[in-house]
């Protein structure tokens, strides 16, 4: 797997619309670019939670990039961050977890444990301060096993 970071904006060959990222499906190789999340990028004021917002939108796109290289499509069965996004509006909306549709992919193409993946993922979130991801992870963990 290679995933590249990179600050610049990106745009898809012979085509005049940009890219928040891209990743084959089959290469397991992946660019993604963090030019767009900052509000200042479109002219508009940083709130007093911008490196909050910066982080949340990085996160999802590096998270959607990442199940591509790991063979997901785009998600059109829940909110997931496999939802496809034209714009930051759309990506804004998404959660930063995968639907239960996708964690099972996800599953059978890498044999993770889903409980296991949860609590780590929990103790991401909670380190981070991102509380209804935090909440969201509890109600799929208190689901899956009754512990919570």
């Amino acid at each position: 797997f290679l995933l590249a970071l990179t600050n610049d904006d990106l745009y898809i060959e012979d085509d005049q619309e940009y890219a928040f990222g891209y990743a084959a499906l089959t290469g397991r190789v992946g660019v993604y670019s963090f030019a767009r999340y900052d509000p200042l990028f479109n002219g508009e004021a940083r709130g007093p939670d911008y490196l909050d917002l910066i982080l949340a939108r990085s996160l999802k796109i590096m998270a959607h990039e990442i199940g591509h290289m790991f063979g997901l499509e785009h998600c059109v069965h829940y909110s997931c961050v496999m939802n496809g996004a034209a714009d930051l509006i759309e990506t804004d909306r998404h959660p930063l977890h995968l639907c239960p549709v996708c964690l099972r992919k996800l599953q059978l193409a890498t044999g993770l444990d889903p409980v296991a993946r949860y609590r780590a993922l929990r103790e991401f979130h909670e380190e981070l301060g991102f509380p209804e991801e935090l909440a969201w992870i509890d109600r799929r963990l208190a689901y899956v096993t009754g512990e919570y």
